[in-house]
């Protein structure tokens, strides 16, 4: 067999591998032969797409696996669903999970014994393998070269794949089964229940004008519900998403004549915004994309978990589920293209931002609840001096009031008793060996330590780099003004030597001239 072009999304290289990763038959150069996929079923919908039922048949072209779709859209199936919500607290939706999947199944085991309902499907399979396998556009060895370009396209997700002089060329998209531009993330599953009545409005408008218009919006809203009295409409939250869009949560509360309320189920609210005339009136006020927040049920979640997505690889599926860090919390999801990788960037540098700022903000409350503690502190000493004194002058008033009361009157017996007591402590008190003399020593020694605690704490000071360099610049021109005055000095000794070596010699020679 011709060795096939394996694609490495790592490194974006080429290269060619002996076991080829996807099989087109013996031979890339044959016209009539198509060998096959393996055993492994895809769907007949196209490759990640909630907008058709799956269709399964017995045992055609890829064997008798069943795999259906799954990817980003509004609903599983036609039927109306409950909705995953938004995946990462972001808006990434998965739509409701339909309340009837149809299944359709043929008897026959042939290539065209599908539905009727999907002729369209199949030759869209049968072009895109005879593009990838045997072209006969050309009718000689340079179709095999056309095939591996067009297998290097599909593995791309680009481009289109001639393959027929009569046919049109099968174009390639990044949802083809051969794409290599997959991943798979994880979104949080909402843990709301339909009773909840939440209902998500995406708003092609800012955050800042959905606050500055939210009245209006409510009133709004309450218009498309037919204006009913019995009606409330209720902001949950609203919260910022990526290309000025913004989420914004509502539920509807329904008053009963007998006084009593509910809150409105978030399917039938879900139901009544997706007829027709009410979601135009919800695009006018700029509404791109309505859901239901709900949670999913076991059942939904085994279906999802169970069934790997259109055009992703089982294995990989199977890895995903190993790999999911909070099955109970996270759902893996796939992700098709580098759009959708830059769409998950932009959302997590979203909440990043959205975290930052709550951080921001809590370190703010953290920073005034210290301050109010501090000041809190301070007024708590303030009032305890202030008790203090007050019990002392409450004292002093009681002790004179008693003074007064007891005037006149001689020492009793137990008041003899206490002045008794009183002077054995004051006694102990004023001996030397006792609490006072301690006291006492206790006080000089703090009083030394404070002295030697201020000896010792020296004030320091720091000069400025700048100003640093500047003196240090300054002493050495001095050390060189210096140095230079040094030098002069020597010369001018020399000089004053030389003079009186001069004045020695010229003195002996003058006495005998004059003798």
């Amino acid at each position: 067999a011709n060795p096939a072009v394996n694609f490495n999304i790592g490194n974006f290289g080429v290269s060619t591998t002996s076991t080829p990763p996807f099989s087109f038959g013996n031979s890339l150069a044959s016209a009539g032969a198509f060998g096959g996929f393996g055993t492994t079923t895809t769907t007949a919908a196209p490759a990640f797409s909630f907008s058709a039922p799956t269709n399964t048949g017995t045992g055609g072209l890829f064997g008798a696996t069943q795999n259906k779709g799954f990817g980003f859209g509004t609903s599983f199936g036609t039927g109306t669903g409950t909705g995953l919500g938004t995946g990462l607290g972001t808006g990434l939706g998965f739509g409701g999970f339909g309340t009837q999947q149809q299944q359709q199944s043929t008897l026959g085991g042939g290539l065209f014994s599908q539905p009727a309902q999907a002729p369209a499907q199949s030759n869209q399979l049968i072009n895109t393998a005879s593009a990838l396998s045997a072209p006969t556009l050309l009718g000689d060895e340079r179709d095999a070269i056309l095939a591996k370009w067009n297998q290097l396209q599909a593995f791309w997700g680009t481009g289109k794949g001639y393959f027929n002089n009569n046919i049109a060329p099968v174009e390639f998209t990044q949802e083809n089964p051969f794409c290599r531009f997959k991943a798979v993330g994880y979104s949080l599953m909402p843990n709301n229940k339909d009773e909840d009545g939440l209902v998500v409005l995406v708003f092609n408008r800012k955050e800042t004008d959905i606050r500055s218009q939210q009245q209006q919006l409510v009133e709004s809203l309450h218009k498309i519900l037919g204006g009913n009295q019995t009606l409330t409409v209720n902001v949950e939250g609203v919260k910022t998403m990526p290309d000025d869009q913004t989420e914004v949560i509502i539920y509807v509360v329904e008053r009963s004549p007998n006084g009593t309320s509910r809150r409105v189920p978030a399917t039938t609210l879900y139901t009544h915004f997706e007829q027709a005339n009410i979601k135009s009136s919800l695009q006018q006020l700029g509404v791109s994309l309505c859901m239901a927040r709900t949670e999913l049920s076991p059942a939904q979640v085994k279906q999802l978990l169970q069934n790997p997505p259109a055009g992703v690889d089982p294995i990989i599926w199977e890895q995903a589920k190993v790999d999911n860090p909070d099955p109970d919390k996270l759902i893996p999801v796939p992700m098709v293209g580098f759009k959708e990788l830059l769409r998950r960037l932009k959302v997590q540098d979203q909440m990043t931002k959205q975290h930052q700022t709550r951080l921001d903000i809590i370190s703010e409350d953290i920073s005034e609840l210290q301050k109010n503690q501090t000041t809190t502190m301070a007024k708590i000493a303030q009032y305890k001096r202030k008790l203090m004194a007050l019990s002392h002058r409450t004292l002093q008033v009681l002790i004179k009031q008693e003074i007064q009361r007891k005037s006149g009157y001689a020492i009793q017996a137990d008041e003899e008793q206490l002045w008794v007591q009183l002077d054995t402590i004051q006694c102990e008190l004023n001996a030397p060996t006792q609490f006072k003399g301690r006291l006492n020593e206790l006080m000089s020694q703090i009083r030394m330590q404070n002295h030697f605690g201020a000896v010792r704490a020296e004030e320091r000071y720091y000069i400025d780099a700048d100003l640093l360099r500047e003196i240090k610049q300054h002493l050495k021109q001095q050390q060189e003004g210096l140095s230079h005055l040094i030098s002069i000095i020597k010369d001018d000794l020399e000089d004053i030597k030389l003079i009186e070596h001069g004045l020695n010699e010229s003195i002996p020679i003058r006495g005998g001239v004059f003798s």
